[in-house]
């Protein structure tokens, strides 16, 4: 990626697109952690029957700490343009995209955001493909 701003604009979108994930996350995350029986969001424990969890508390732990801690750590790394950004972004984009596929599988319904976080996923987890792939050309 040798063009200095287009390279800038790849980081900054991929570090926004981290931020966006990572403060929904952290809300949620908190939400769940909080108030493990779903009620505060308006999320009904009915959806974990046959699930291996009895109550949001362990996927809002790992909602609020993965998806969110992590995300938000992603987008310092991005917008900084550091070292390891492309492969933080890969991890977390395929996390994300597994995380949306487990809770569809688990709860056997899906919402529109669950479409969304899906794709976010499968766009974060592009980014830093690509960013891996032009870093290695330069190289």
């Amino acid at each position: 990626m040798e063009n200095t701003n287009g390279k800038r604009k790849v980081y900054f979108g991929l570090g926004s697109l981290q931020a966006i994930i990572g403060i929904g996350a952290l809300a949620g995350g908190f939400m769940l952690v909080k108030d493990p029986s779903g009620s505060a969001l308006g999320v009904p424990l009915s959806l974990l029957e046959g699930s291996p969890v009895p109550d949001f508390l362990f996927p809002g732990m790992f909602l609020l700490a993965v998806n969110g801690v992590g995300s938000m750590i992603g987008a310092g790394f991005s917008f900084t343009k550091r070292r390891y950004a492309q492969e933080i972004a890969i991890i977390l984009g395929a996390i994300l995209v597994a995380w949306i596929v487990i809770q569809v599988v688990i709860i056997r319904s899906f919402s529109w955001m669950h479409i969304l976080y899906f794709i976010l996923g499968v766009v974060e987890l592009g980014i830093g493909l690509y960013i891996r792939r032009h870093r290695d050309k330069a190289a």
